[in-house]
C-alpha cells in the first residue's frame, strides 16, 4: 500500500464517515492514514478557521495504531479508524469541558455516553471544537478562544453554538463531528456551512452524564456533509436502525410549506431563503409528494422557548468552577435567566400542552418544510462588545425558526438547498412529529440524490 499523494489525501478527507470506514474495512487505507490526513489538514487550514480548541494528535495516532490491529473485527466496529471531533460542551474523558470559557475547571472523568458509543464503534477523536461561551449564541466568537470563521467566507460566522464542529466538517478537517442543539445549535451551523444537521427526537441519543442538559432543551448529535454519514453515526449512538431508513426513499408524504415567522419575533425573511424553501417544495412535489401551504399553530410558544433558554444559561453559569471569569455579556445573560426562573418552570410544565397544540398539524401532514434561517450567516464581529439584550434581540431576528422544536422535542433537520447569489449556502428545515427521525433521514436522502450537495467544497478546504 503506497503513501497517498496530496490529491488523494484531499479526496480521502472529503470521502465522508461511511466511505472512510468502508475503505478501512477493505484495507484500502489504514486508520493511521486517515488520522494523519485529518491532522495534516487541521495544521494546514485551521489557522484560518480556528475551529479547534485543542488537537489531540499523539493520542489519536496511538488509537489509530491500535485500531489497525482490529481491522479483522471491523464488521463489529462500524466506525473503525474514522477520525471525528468532539464539541467543547460535551464531556470527553481526560479533558476539561471548557465550553468557550475561562470559567471551567477540572478535566472530565469520562466521556459523555454517546461519545463513548462512537469511540466503542472505532471512531478516533482527533480534537475538541470551539463553541461560544456556555453554548449561548448562534455565532462562535469568544474572549477565551477568539473568532471561529466560516470556510465558505472567512468574514462570516459558521454559526453556533456548534460553530467549531460546523467549520471543521465543512472544510473536511474531519468527516464528522459531535454537536449539540438547545435552540438550533446543530441546524444553524449546518445551514451556515452547507452541511446536513439533524436534531433528533429528544431522548433518542443519550445525554448522560446529564439528565436534562440546558433545562431539557438540549439534545446531543452530529454534523456531517451527507445524510448517510449522519444516519450511521446516529445508528451507532442510539442503537436504532437508521442506516437502512436513510438509504430508501420514503413513501409519498404530505408536506406543509410554511414561511410564517413565529409570533413575537420581529424577524424578516430574506427573499433568497424564502425562494430556497419554495424551490425545495417544488422539487418534493416532482418527487411524488403532496405539498400544501400550511403553518403550524405555534402561537406564543416562542415566549416559553425564550424563558427556558435564558434559564438554561443561568443554570450553566451557576455550575462553572470560576463564575467570576465569565465574560460580561454572559454574566448579564445569566442575570436575565435568573429573573425568568418562574416563567421557565411554568414553560416546562406547559410543554405537553404546547406540544399537543402545535403538533396538531401532524394530524394533517407528515412533515413541515420551511427556511432554516431568516437570512445569511452573520458577519464576523457583528455583536462584538454589544450587551446581552442587544445581542439577544439581534440574533433572534436571524434564527426565529429553530428553538420551538427543542421546547416540544420534535426532530428537525437542516438540509442544504443550493447557494445564494454571493456563494453562501442556503438551507431548509424539515420538521416531523416526535419519533419520525427515520422519515426525515429518508426524505433528506431523497433530496440529496435529486439535488446533490456534498461535492460542493468551500474556498477554505
Amino acid at each position: 500500500m503506497g503513501t497517498p499523494t496530496a490529491t488523494e489525501r484531499r479526496e480521502l478527507a472529503f470521502a465522508g464517515v461511511a466511505q472512510q470506514a468502508a475503505l478501512v474495512r477493505t484495507g484500502a487505507v489504514t486508520p493511521r492514514e486517515l488520522v494523519e490526513t485529518a491532522l495534516e489538514r487541521i495544521a494546514e487550514l485551521d489557522p484560518q478557521l480556528n475551529s479547534f480548541r485543542i488537537v489531540l494528535a499523539e493520542q489519536a495516532l496511538l488509537e489509530a495504531d491500535r485500531a489497525a490491529a482490529q481491522i479483522g473485527a471491523s464488521e463489529d466496529l462500524p466506525l473503525l479508524g474514522v477520525p471525528i471531533a468532539v464539541k467543547d460542551d460535551t464531556p470527553f474523558g481526560g479533558q476539561s469541558r471548557v465550553c468557550g470559557s475561562h470559567a471551567h475547571g477540572d478535566p472530565e472523568p469520562e466521556d459523555a455516553a454517546f461519545v463513548a458509543r462512537l469511540r466503542a464503534a472505532g471512531a478516533i477523536v482527533v480534537g475538541i471544537t470551539r463553541t461560544p461561551e456556555l453554548a449561548a449564541w448562534p455565532f462562535t466568537e469568544t474572549v477565551h478562544g477568539g473568532i471561529t470563521r466560516n470556510p465558505w467566507d472567512l468574514e462570516r460566522t459558521p454559526g453556533g453554538s456548534s460553530g467549531g464542529s460546523g467549520a471543521a466538517v465543512a472544510a473536511a478537517l474531519v468527516p464528522g463531528a459531535t454537536a449539540s442543539d438547545g435552540a438550533g445549535s446543530i441546524r444553524i451551523p449546518a445551514a451556515c456551512c452547507g452541511l446536513f444537521g439533524l436534531k433528533t427526537t429528544r431522548g433518542l441519543v443519550a445525554t448522560a452524564p446529564y439528565e436534562a442538559p440546558f433545562g431539557g432543551l438540549t439534545v446531543y448529535g452530529v454534523l456531517t456533509r451527507g445524510v448517510a454519514d449522519a444516519a450511521l453515526l446516529y445508528e451507532v449512538a442510539s442503537g436504532e436502525p437508521l442506516v437502512a431508513a436513510a438509504a430508501n426513499d420514503p413513501p409519498p408524504l404530505r408536506i406543509a410549506l410554511s414561511h410564517r415567522i413565529p409570533a413575537g419575533s420581529t424577524a424578516r425573511l430574506n427573499g433568497e431563503w424564502r425562494r430556497a424553501a419554495e424551490a425545495t417544495a417544488q422539487l418534493l412535489a416532482s418527487l411524488g409528494h403532496e405539498v400544501v401551504e400550511r403553518d403550524p399553530p405555534i402561537g406564543p410558544v416562542g415566549l416559553n422557548v425564550l424563558a427556558r433558554y435564558l434559564d438554561g444559561i443561568a443554570g450553566e453559569a451557576g455550575c462553572v468552577a470560576h463564575p467570576e471569569r465569565l465574560e460580561p455579556r454572559t454574566r448579564a445573560l445569566a442575570r436575565l435567566g435568573r429573573t425568568v426562573r418562574r416563567p421557565a418552570a411554568r414553560a416546562r410544565r406547559h410543554e405537553a400542552r404546547d406540544a399537543a397544540r402545535v403538533n396538531a398539524i401532524f394530524d394533517d401532514v407528515d412533515v413541515v418544510l420551511g427556511p432554516t434561517l431568516a437570512k445569511a450567516p452573520l458577519s464576523i464581529g457583528r455583536y462584538e462588545r454589544r450587551g446581552a439584550p442587544y445581542t439577544l434581540n439581534g440574533v433572534l431576528r436571524w434564527v426565529p425558526f429553530n428553538g420551538v422544536w427543542n421546547h416540544l422535542g420534535n426532530p428537525a433537520a437542516a438540509v442544504p438547498a443550493g447557494f445564494a447569489a454571493d456563494g453562501l449556502p442556503l438551507s431548509v428545515q424539515l420538521v416531523g412529529p416526535v419519533g419520525s427521525d427515520a422519515t426525515l433521514l429518508a426524505l433528506a436522502h431523497q433530496l440529496e440524490v435529486a439535488r446533490p450537495w456534498a461535492d460542493a467544497r468551500p474556498p477554505v478546504s
